[in-house]
This record gives structure tokens, C-alpha cells and sequence, in this order.
């Protein structure tokens, strides 16, 4: 009978652990530290992961304006349409069952995200199939946007599902951007570009703020407000997010709805605007999805639709509702588990999700090309 009683404490003991296996700060706290070895962390090990991250700093200049226009510079008529911001150097955190193992730099300094905020966009459409104002992804976006978005033999074909998985191929122009001018091919010219059919929707993924845009713009009618108040009711403020998180739209990207003069936000920050957070929030929005949508016990996003966000296209393995997927294909990690998920940005800016070991890394202005490579680093220390 003792020992009935003892298995009995034991397995009480033992899910009472299981309950607690995340840890999920409070608002403003201190973020709750512990040692790699509390964990069985090689802690040399993730010492040279993270030194590898400040010593690899995104090239490009801390002048984001500078980096932008730079960067974009093959693209006919770019320019700089919204907000903008000096960024800081490297800093990241590395997060076992919710508690930081490691840290460096300023993590509560604010930058732009660039596209990563298209994770943070895609989970605004699955709240909005979680509450029904999207039947299914699948569904036709014109059935919704009736407006002359979606017109057109072309358009016309675009599901929600199009438009997450960037293989949507809408056509067209929004907020002063030109479908055909956003990354074109490396081949050709101008007059190629603007003369070419656009491709079969859901056959060919496409890179393309434009179209990330018309995402924006037709969630902002579904939900009837702007997506930062969605985002900061929906989730922020639920995971205890601090209150210096913006996120902006072009200088003149103007909606009406139900009479009110609405901003319509941008997806990525590649013209400016965007995302502009801190690493920890961008840490907790990974704890989010970490324990599967749920912040402690209250369920913000659904699982059916994290499974679908992870779930990879037809035209790319490695592409799902605006995550980038470590399956095999052209970005696989090498040597890394296929179900680590991940949101990247310009400059080095990266949220990833690695649900096998319980991790979450946020690295900020990292060289976008050492990602697998300190991601490697990161997953010897485990």
C-alpha cells in the first residue's frame, strides 16, 4: 500500500512538472534567468553560438534608410514610403522552456523587423478564421474584398490562402507600388517586367510586398479596424507584451471603413514601415507558438491553425502562411530538425521556433546568410 501511495506522489509530482514546463514572464518583469547546465546546456558551447552572433553583424549600414535603398536599388521607382529607423547593433536571446539561457545586447531596444513582420500579419488572418470572419483560407478573397481588388479574370482566382503563401500573383498597383516593379527577375528590363502575364495562382512563389499588402489591406475590411489594434488586443497585450511595439503603413496609405479613416499597415518594412518591436517581444510572440498558441492557459491561436501556418506550399517546401519551414529544399538547414520554423527579416532578423528541444531564438542583425550556421552552433549546445 506504501508503495501504490508513493508511484501515486510521484505521478503528481511528475505532472505537476509537466504543467509547469514553460515559464511565461509577467508584464515588465524581469525575464527569469537560468543557467545552461539547469538544463544540461553545453555551456561553452552556446557561449560560442552567441559570440558567433556579435561577431557576424549585418553588413549593411545602421542607417536603414542607407540599408533600404541600398539594398532595393534594382527596382524601378523605389523609394522609402513610410517610417524608417536607425537600428542598433546585435542582440538576441535564447530562450529553453521560456527561461533565458542566454542574452546579448540591447533587448529592449525597438527596431524595424522588416518581414518578420509577415508572421505577426498571418496570424491576424488565422485569428480571423478562428472567430469565423474568414470561412476558410481556401475560400475566394473576392467573396470578401468586393471593392475591384480582386476584379478581373486574373484576380478574381485569388483565395486568403494565395495571398499567405505569396504565390498569389495578384496584379496590379497599391499605395504608389506596382505588382510588376516589387523584386523583379534578375533578367530583363522594365518593359519586360510590366508585359509579362502573371503566373497561374498558387503554381509559383513570389517574394512581393506589394501583394503582402493587399493582405494587409483586405484583412483591415474584414476586421474592420486597423491590424496594430487587432494585434494589441488579439495578442500583445495577452502576452504581457510591453507598450513600445508600433507598427506602421506607408505616409499615405489611407482606407475608409464604416465612415473612420483607417491606416492599412504594411507587411514588411523594404519601402519603410512595418514592425517595430523589441527582441523581447519578438520572444514572447515565439513563446506564443512554442507552446502552440496558448500564453499559460488561455488558447490565443488556435493549433489547427499553426498547423496550417507550418504546413509547407505546393510551389515552395520551405513556405508556409508567411513562416519559413526547415524542410528539404533550397533554405534547408542541414543536420537540424524539420519541424524547426522560423520568421526572418532584412538585416538578419529572425524568430525560430524549434518545438523538439523546447527553444526559441531571436536574433536580431545577424548576416542573413550565417543564419544555419548559428542556428547549428545554437543546437550543439542541446
Amino acid at each position: 500500500m506504501k508503495s501504490h501511495f508513493i508511484i501515486v506522489i510521484a505521478l503528481l509530482g511528475f505532472l505537476n512538472l509537466q504543467a509547469q514546463e514553460y515559464y511565461f514572464p509577467e508584464r515588465n518583469a524581469d525575464w527569469k534567468v537560468k543557467l545552461p547546465p539547469d538544463f544540461n546546456i553545453k555551456d561553452a558551447t552556446l557561449k560560442q553560438a552567441v559570440d558567433f552572433a556579435k561577431a557576424n553583424e549585418y553588413l549593411g549600414s545602421r542607417d536603414l534608410r542607407i540599408a533600404i535603398i541600398k539594398g532595393f536599388e534594382k527596382e524601378p521607382f523605389h523609394k522609402i514610403l513610410g517610417p524608417t529607423k536607425k537600428r542598433g547593433g546585435p542582440a538576441g536571446m535564447i530562450l529553453k522552456n521560456g527561461y533565458v539561457v542566454a542574452q546579448w545586447g540591447d533587448t529592449k531596444r525597438v527596431d524595424m523587423t522588416f518581414s518578420v513582420t509577415k508572421s505577426f500579419l498571418s496570424t491576424m488572418a488565422g485569428l480571423a478564421e478562428d472567430e469565423k470572419l474568414i470561412a476558410d483560407t481556401k475560400n475566394l478573397v473576392r467573396d470578401y474584398i468586393w471593392d475591384g481588388t480582386f476584379d478581373g479574370v486574373h484576380n478574381s482566382k485569388i483565395t486568403w490562402e494565395h495571398l499567405l503563401q505569396q504565390n498569389s500573383a495578384w496584379s496590379g498597383e497599391l499605395w504608389g507600388g506596382k505588382d510588376w516593379a516589387d523584386r523583379p527577375p534578375s533578367e530583363g528590363g522594365i518593359d519586360d517586367w510590366k508585359l509579362a502575364l502573371p503566373k497561374e495562382p498558387g503554381t509559383v512563389m513570389e517574394y512581393n510586398d506589394v501583394r503582402v499588402n493587399v493582405l494587409a489591406y483586405s484583412l483591415t475590411h474584414i476586421w474592420r479596424k486597423p491590424m496594430p489594434l487587432v494585434l494589441k488586443e488579439k495578442i500583445m497585450d495577452k502576452i504581457d507584451a510591453s507598450s513600445t511595439w508600433r507598427w506602421f503603413g506607408y505616409d499615405d496609405a489611407w482606407t475608409e471603413i464604416d465612415g473612420l479613416q483607417m491606416k492599412s499597415v504594411t507587411g514588411g518594412g523594404h519601402s519603410g514601415a512595418g514592425l517595430f518591436i523589441s527582441t523581447e517581444d519578438m520572444a514572447r510572440f515565439g513563446m506564443l507558438f512554442l507552446n502552440n498558441g496558448k500564453w499559460k492557459n488561455d488558447q490565443l491561436i488556435s493549433e489547427s491553425w499553426i498547423k496550417k501556418a507550418t504546413t509547407p506550399s505546393t510551389p515552395n517546401a520551405n513556405y508556409g502562411y508567411m513562416w519559413w519551414l526547415n524542410k528539404k529544399g533550397d533554405r534547408h538547414w542541414e543536420g537540424l530538425s524539420e519541424n524547426i520554423y522560423y520568421a526572418a527579416g532584412f538585416g538578419g532578423n529572425f524568430i525560430v521556433i524549434d518545438k523538439e528541444n523546447d527553444v526559441v531564438v531571436v536574433t536580431r542583425w545577424l548576416e542573413p546568410s550565417k543564419i544555419g550556421e548559428f542556428i547549428t552552433k545554437v543546437n550543439a549546445a542541446f
